[in-house]
């Protein structure tokens, strides 16, 4: 399980990694143009002009990250990451997105999908990482299944790779009939849970923020969000907030407040604002020092889209797969610093999410109190995060990034190959592996290929040797690493020729 997961994880690095300039470009247009968010602000002149076209160059990503997910994940789990594998994920994107739109469903089943209930509610939030990444895994498998398919002469035009998407598409079809009953389940019990934990005050709001971060990965955080910070059941904390209103006030709806303005937003501010930060700063400390400036890059400035304006995404999803017990721990660390923040009596809210530019301004409102505490409560998060996550980074040597297996090391990267017949040494590495009959899967990272074998007893160690590579590496009876340098891409593409 965790090996799939991730391999999951490394499939994700492609899209996630066009993430976190996307949160810096937001976190500085919304400083510039709170109004283009909603909140309170000038709406002309240059520096809204300037803030509006930041903001929707940083939306144009962030707001279609599920299908950046269709195609990423597409693409790095298909065989060779052949780019049709991307081309059917997003076939299996549109094709279950457009199926499952409420307009859709609302005349294949217009019971299940009724103005105003929580299956509308499901239905309207089908446009959803969880359902990018499904798709992504759907084009992938049908790749790998079907692009060798050879049909009759008459079909030949639609044989191999050509088949793929005909096959996602119909796929697909039968994934929406089963999502258009379990969907909305889903999505109906976890607005169920909302309402179960509605009235334990501070623990509801740690409960709710566990379970927030938690359900990130599979896109079901927005069931949770619509209970706490919507009118769905007649709460609204968010609505309530940006209304002025405070406890014992009444909303526009006549429901009157009854919980503490703010308590299911307070606690993601110290935890995005610097308890991100604190965690990214032990992944680059953990991380391999071949890898660290490539982990400063990645998670560094996913950080800092975090602090400035709260996106999160670039940072979850760089290691979500890849270590998913410290995801688990993350959600965790979100839900006691959230009982925490609430008890003190530490109140803000927010229009986008819970970073300094939304803190900023919502501390004028009613319902704010002691955010001069953010400061406190961000250094001990800061600390925390740091802490538990360089632990367990260090002791269950999680691979967070810059910490991956098959990270190549600084002497790998200066191997010299001693033929550069990139053909002949291809030739001769897959008559050692046992020829292209033994090979289930090729691919290749820095300096390595990486293989794939049907038989592990007709691999031969010294026929690979005599090629002309630096060493052969064999983590289990089926895998086989081979160290060529950094000229691995050149000799993996005459393989996949051969293959």
């Amino acid at each position: 399980m965790m090996k799939h997961l991730q391999k999951l994880g490394k499939a994700l690095m492609l899209p996630v990694a066009c993430l976190p300039i996307c949160g810096i470009l937001m976190g500085i247009g919304y400083a510039l143009a709170p109004a283009a968010m909603g909140a309170e602000g000038p709406t002309s002149g240059a520096a809204y002009v300037i803030g509006f076209f930041l903001i929707k160059a940083g939306g144009a990503l962030i707001d279609n990250i599920a299908i950046l997910f269709a195609i990423g994940v597409g693409v790095g789990l298909s065989d060779g990451n052949d780019g049709t594998g991307g081309l059917a994920g997003l076939v299996s994107w549109l094709m279950i997105t457009k199926l499952l739109n409420t307009s859709v469903v609302n005349v294949i089943a217009p019971w299940m999908c009724v103005e105003g209930t929580a299956n509308f509610v499901a239905f309207s939030k089908i446009e959803n990482p969880f359902i990018g990444i499904l798709a992504g895994i759907i084009g992938a498998l049908c790749y790998n299944k079907f692009k060798g398919t050879k049909l009759p002469d008459v079909l030949a035009f639609f044989s191999g790779k050509r088949s793929v998407a005909i096959v996602t598409g119909v796929v697909s079809i039968v994934v929406s009939a089963v999502l258009l009953f379990a969907w909305p389940v889903i999505f109906g019990a976890l607005v169920a849970v909302g309402n179960g934990i509605k009235g334990l005050g501070a623990l509801g709001a740690g409960i709710y923020a566990f379970l927030n971060r938690l359900l990130i990965p599979f896109g079901l955080h927005h069931a949770l969000n619509n209970v706490f910070w919507f009118d769905t059941i007649g709460m609204g904390d968010l609505t309530a907030y940006w209304s002025a209103l405070t406890e014992g006030g009444t909303m526009a709806n006549g429901t009157v407040i009854d919980w503490s303005v703010g308590m299911y937003m307070s606690g993601f501010f110290p935890c995005m604002m610097f308890g991100v930060p604190g965690a990214a700063l032990a992944m680059i400390v953990t991380a391999k020092s071949a890898k660290r400036k490539a982990a400063i890059g990645l998670v560094g400035s996913a950080a800092l889209s975090a602090l400035i304006c709260g996106v999160t995404e670039p940072f979850e999803f760089a290691f979500m797969f890849l270590a998913f017990p410290l995801y688990v721990v993350y959600a965790l660390l979100y839900g006691i610093f959230t009982v925490i923040t609430v008890a003190v009596g530490f109140r803000a809210g927010f229009q986008f999410s819970a970073g300094l530019t939304d803190l900023i301004f919502s501390a004028p409102l009613p319902a704010a109190n002691s955010t001069w505490m953010i400061i406190p409560l961000g250094a001990a998060a800061f600390i925390v995060f740091f802490l538990i996550f360089y632990f367990a980074i260090k002791t269950f040597d999680l691979k967070t990034p810059g910490r991956e297996e098959d990270d190549d090391t600084e002497a790998e990267k200066s191997v010299v190959l001693a033929n550069n017949d990139y053909t002949q040494v291809a030739s001769i590495v897959l008559e050692g592996l046992g020829g292209r009959e033994n090979i289930v899967s090729l691919d290749n990272c820095i300096t390595r290929l990486r293989l794939e074998v049907k038989d592990y007893t007709q691999v031969d160690e010294k026929k690979i040797k005599s090629a002309g590579v630096a060493g052969v590496i064999r983590p289990s009876k089926t895998s086989v690493q081979v160290i060529v340098g950094t000229k691995v891409q050149f000799v993996a593409d005459e393989m996949a020729k051969m293959l």
